[in-house]
């Protein structure tokens, strides 16, 4: 059907005028709680068209959700009327030729078709887990199809599938939270994640105040996503590296040699759609190896500024925002020995607490602003559980802080004292990215606030 509506929209568009169209089918499904009661069942899908054109030296986009001969005929006038009043388009790199994809994307049928109740029986587990505590979250599905047809002859289809859940729990005043996303239903486990964002919360009551400063800090994996996110907006982007405004040096080492980070859709935990917005096939992309940087994120326009090539980074909607990944991965490290934790500290980083002479363990960052893209300065807050670390062990909750970090600075060299041994793929917001991380341990990382101001 995607691929029909694309070829459609092609046959509509005059001769000597260069075109693309990307359609794609998304159908979300959410269950919410609140009170420990679902008070939210929602589903829709919807099929978009979205349409670029290059004529006379100009470049417009459109798109629509009506998929009727009279609706598409409408996205390819007004298109074409755009690009008469845009200005001459002289960075135009062309159409992406015909190309092969590695791969239609992860599929799994038991997720595309989850039901209601498959949703309901996580939420239940979650919430019978919890042992009477507060608790909130969601529990989620979606399936998503695309298709892509250019004038150049590239045609390519692709699908995926994936389920999230992120739920919280409280008691007097502290929150504990836990969360995952998997392209396999089976993989979500409310019971799991349920006992675990209880036993944080827990742990987290009365917390007590310690003053900014300096801290070595372990990130648990779910605050790591937040460094993954900055990383791949604004330092890992073709555009920004272009315009001078990230701190990515390819063939430098930036960051510490424990850190590797790739971005791979295909691999699989891998999720997404195999082909980005220009119609490129994605493919694994390193762009930091050992602590070298090797590549930023390209699309066409800015690989053609740059001499060099797509990487198949082009985004849905907002090209203005550049090429970026969202595929992001940090490479977990060597497995550890077993360590007994309990359940209040992610099991994959209870071996990197163990090292921790005193310290910090940050379950989450939460409303992060970046103050300086060129050197990654992020400000931002603690959420959901922070614990003193005294001799490998927890010793007592603390209250949470502000914080002011360059994100590269924290990963650079010598810097990083350990990275987990298990990652684990996270959700993001939207349903079009995914991060996957380990625990962190690093060396400092720079509290200026405390809860007193």
């Amino acid at each position: 059907m995607s691929i029909e509506l694309a070829q459609r929209v092609l046959g509509m568009v005059p001769a000597g005028v260069e075109a693309e169209v990307f359609v794609d089918h998304m159908a979300r499904a959410l269950t919410r709680f609140a009170n420990s009661f679902i008070h939210q069942n929602v589903a829709d899908a919807t099929t978009t068209v979205r349409l670029r054109l290059h004529a006379d030296g100009r470049t417009a986009s459109g798109a629509t959700t009506v998929t009727t001969d009279e609706g598409l005929r409408g996205l390819v006038s007004r298109t074409l009327d755009a690009a008469r009043l845009c200005p001459p388009d002289a960075g135009w790199p062309g159409l992406a030729p015909p190309a092969a994809l590695a791969s239609e994307g992860n599929w799994n049928e038991e997720t595309a078709k989850a039901s209601p109740e498959a949703r309901a029986d996580r939420v239940r587990a979650f919430v019978d887990a919890a042992g009477g505590l507060e608790t909130a979250g969601y529990c989620r599905t979606l399936h998503w199809s695309a298709a892509f047809a250019n004038s150049a002859g590239q045609v390519v289809t692709g699908r995926t599938a994936e389920v999230a859940m992120d739920g919280i729990a409280r008691v007097e005043g502290a929150d504990g939270t836990a969360r995952v996303a998997s392209g396999r239903l089976s993989d979500v486990d409310g019971a799991v994640l349920g006992a675990r964002a209880a036993a944080k919360a827990r742990a987290g009551a009365g917390a007590v105040e310690l003053p900014p400063g300096r801290y070595e800090v372990v990130l648990e994996a779910t605050a790591v996503v937040d460094v993954l996110h900055n990383l791949s907006l604004y330092g890992f982007n073709g555009k920004a590296y272009n315009e001078r405004q990230s701190f990515a040096e390819p063939g430098a080492q930036q960051l510490d040699a424990a850190v590797t980070l790739v971005d791979d859709p295909l691999g699989d935990t891998g999720l997404g759609i195999p082909f980005d917005a220009e119609g490129t096939p994605k493919r694994p992309v390193e762009f930091v190896s050992g602590g070298v940087t090797q590549a930023v994120a390209h699309d066409r326009r800015t690989a053609a500024e740059a001499g060099g090539e797509s990487t198949g980074h082009a985004g849905l909607g907002v090209r203005t925002r550049g090429a970026l990944p969202v595929n992001l991965g940090l490479m977990p490290g060597p497995a550890a020995s077993s360590v007994e934790a309990g359940a209040v500290i992610d099991p994959a980083a209870a071996s990197l607490v163990a090292g921790v002479e005193r310290g910090l363990l940050v379950t989450d960052l939460w409303y992060t602003r970046v103050l300086d893209p060129k050197s990654l300065v992020v400000t931002g807050l603690t959420r959901n559980g922070v614990w003193l670390i005294e001799d490998g062990e927890l010793t007592r909750p603390v209250r949470n802080f502000r914080f002011t970090q360059s994100y590269p600075q924290a990963l650079g060299p010598g810097a990083v004292l350990g990275v987990g041994g298990q990652a684990t793929v996270f959700p993001d917001p939207w349903g079009i990215a995914w991060w996957t991380a380990p625990a962190l341990r690093l060396a400092s990382w720079n509290f200026t606030g405390g809860a007193s101001g």
